[in-house]
């Protein structure tokens, strides 16, 4: 149940508050309560970030089309001349200029300048972010991430073969992509407090997943058609979403005239300590935070450098796996593009679960640095057996990668959402409500730096054999844990004199956090 702001307010609000919400309430003829505004919220930014991962998943798919280079048997039967004809009729003669002897470290060299351009812009996405109207911000974004991805796809029927031309594109992409996740998290950030935050926003980070899905699954339809459809169809899609958001998105519940009963059930009176319900000034309340004053915040830059090797080892996966899968033989068969394409999506069904698991355990044990670091480490040998038997039978690759997936981006799901609206909230920040944009990319921004290097090391790794990849991708893992360590001492710490009864465990909590 929501109620109306004071009516000084209502012109400020009006200026700002969505066309599409306006026309609802024009139908209604009454205003939309609080709780309407959060679901309205969870939808679109969901769907937002859907079809961000969606236009984002395609060039994984059109890899094993662009590039039909020798598949790798482990178990070694049949001739290299064998599987090579093999390969050969199911992929076609690929697309100039991927086609050649260097053509999987070009495809790594797109991936490197996509994400590191994404890398670079999403800290200053999230400086923008937290000074303009974010609904504005990510409308642009999203029509600019379709139009490029759709601009990818064109070099099919332009029938371009110039390597610089899809370069440029997956950079300008790329920087279009950056303005995504530092806008949703933010939005949703200032309708949702602390209380359960990790659930709710381990579930709702199933939009991660869920588009990689849609994107393999779409991408992978389409590519029987040719392989620009499968560009150009997620890119159109990601544009149309851009309009929704445009029309729907309420950035925040000033923006939209709404406020929370201090009385509802369920009310965050009890997190009046927090700092977007502290009592300070409007003028402190609106100073966005700078660049270095965020890196300074407890946890940040922890949480920032293990998401670096968190999200490697992700986007390894994310760019690679169904090229992997297409070129590894299952029980002695290789599958198709297509075939490998929706095989791969079960990876994100197990990261769907990893999120949702690692938001609840992080929640019951309010622990979130116990959480990610007990993920990461169990990722270690989910990787190894997967690399050893998943070749084995069809079963076996089905229940390793979704093993996998949940281990692997169950840490990654839980940075970037729960602990990221956690630190933009911090009570360093005594009050200010403008740094959870900022918050948040700087640490998905590093976490795309390391997203960014993993994919390309794959491309040139993979040449002396996809053992050495996973072997990279399991010291990763293992540094990703290592820099949570303290945090994770810390959290110990504190649980285990929360065991002996301590009068002030919330406050000797904080306190170990604060020294690390």
């Amino acid at each position: 149940m929501g109620s109306i702001v004071e009516p000084k307010h209502e012109s400020n609000a009006k200026n700002t508050k969505p066309p599409g919400i306006q026309l609802v309430e024009c139908t209604k003829k009454s205003k939309i309560s609080f709780k309407s505004h959060q679901i309205i919220v969870l939808i679109v930014t969901f769907l937002a970030y859907t079809s961000y991962h969606a236009a984002r998943k395609t060039t994984s798919i059109v890899k094993s089309a662009l590039d039909p280079a020798t598949p790798e048997d482990p178990t070694e039967s049949g001739s290299f001349l064998q599987r090579s004809n093999a390969l050969t009729w199911l992929l076609g003669s690929g697309w100039a200029p991927f086609n050649g002897a260097n053509g999987t470290a070009l495809l790594g060299d797109l991936d490197l300048a996509f994400l590191f351009v994404y890398a670079v812009g999403m800290f200053f996405s999230g400086h923008i972010g937290d000074r303009m109207n974010l609904r504005i911000f990510l409308t642009i974004g999203m029509i600019g991430t379709g139009l490029f991805t759709s601009l990818f796809g064109f070099g099919y029927w332009l029938n371009i073969h110039v390597f610089y031309y899809y370069l440029i594109v997956q950079m300008i992409a790329g920087l279009f992509q950056s303005t995504g996740w530092p806008s949703v998290v933010a939005v949703v950030g200032n309708w949702f407090g602390k209380s359960k935050r990790g659930l709710i926003m381990g579930i709702w980070n199933a939009h991660t997943s869920v588009g990689n899905i849609t994107g393999s699954l779409t991408a992978s339809y389409f590519l029987k058609y040719g392989w620009g459809w499968s560009m150009a169809v997620p890119g159109l899609m990601t544009a149309f979403v851009g309009v929704i958001v445009f029309m729907f998105l309420p950035v925040d519940p000033e923006s939209v005239g709404v406020v929370k009963d201090e009385d509802e059930p369920g009310s965050f009176k009890k997190e009046m300590t927090e700092p977007l319900l502290s009592s300070v000034s409007d003028a402190e309340k609106n100073s966005p935070v700078g660049f270095l004053e965020a890196w300074r915040i407890p946890g940040v830059a922890p949480f920032a450098f293990c998401l670096f090797f968190a999200k490697l080892v992700a986007y390894t996966f994310l760019y690679w796996l169904p090229f992997y899968i297409s070129h590894t033989a299952i029980n002695g068969e290789f599958l198709s593009n297509e075939a490998a394409g929706n095989l791969s999506t079960l990876f994100d069904v197990g990261g769907v679960v990893g999120g949702i698991l690692a938001g609840h355990i992080s929640d019951r044990l309010d622990a979130r640095a116990i959480t990610a670091a007990s993920f990461t480490y169990c990722a270690i040998p989910a990787l190894y057996l997967y690399r050893c038997y998943g070749h084995l039978s069809m079963p076996v690759n089905i229940a390793l990668m979704l093993v996998i997936g949940m281990f692997v981006n169950g840490p990654y799901a839980l940075i970037t959402t729960a602990v990221s609206a956690d630190l933009g909230t911090h009570k360093s920040l005594k009050g200010n409500s403008k740094a959870l944009a900022t918050v948040t990319a700087i640490i998905d921004g590093t976490g795309s730096i390391g997203a960014a290097i993993g994919p390309v090391l794959t491309g040139y790794i993979s040449t002396q054999g996809w053992g050495a990849v996973f072997n990279m991708l399991m010291v990763s893992a293992f540094v990703a844990g290592l820099f949570l360590t303290k945090l994770v001492v810390a959290e110990v710490t504190a649980k285990c004199q929360d065991s002996h009864g301590s009068p002030n465990v919330s406050t000797l909590r904080a306190d170990s956090i604060e020294e690390v």
